[in-house]
């Protein structure tokens, strides 16, 4: 708890704390980033799990998970701004920890999908492996959840 305490004190938090408009802009960063995150990964798992044939995925899928990785990147670094102006209500909320919970999940999800065989073979001849479907499907079903979770942290 000294740690969220802290973290609390800090310039960024005291700044996003004071400065309404601050706060607007980073939260408004933060909805886009999951825009982002949700919209190149959606596509993505969909094509993945064998919807929309027609779509190369040797072609799509190097774009389509870039821009991902790029989306929760940016969604970490802004829901970390967020997470310093209430840390120590928000390390207690069951909604903030099952999106956690939920965002590890997806990572590691992103990990098994991409260091696998059927990445590889996706990626190189474009065969979509039962195995990669499964994953695409279960990826669309966390990240969907992690959305969830994350509008119902302001309703506990």
């Amino acid at each position: 708890m000294e740690f969220l305490e802290r973290l609390s004190a800090t310039t960024l938090a005291v700044g996003l704390r004071r400065s309404a408009t601050l706060y607007m802009f980073v939260n408004a960063a933060h909805i886009l980033a999951i825009g982002l995150l949700i919209g190149a990964i959606l596509p993505l798992d969909l094509r993945l799990a064998g919807l929309f044939g027609k779509v190369p995925v040797e072609v799509a899928a190097p774009f389509l998970s870039r821009l991902a990785g790029i989306g929760l990147a940016l969604a970490l670094l802004t829901g970390f701004c967020l997470f310093s102006v209430r840390p120590t209500e928000y390390a207690v909320n069951p909604a903030f920890l099952a999106k956690l919970g939920l965002i590890g999940l997806g990572v590691l999800n992103v990990l098994l999908i991409h260091t696998g065989k059927g990445w590889r073979a996706a990626m190189t001849i474009g065969i979509v492996r039962p195995a990669m479907r499964f994953s695409a499907t279960l990826s669309a079903m966390i990240w969907i959840a992690a959305v969830v979770a994350g509008r119902w942290i302001g309703f506990l």
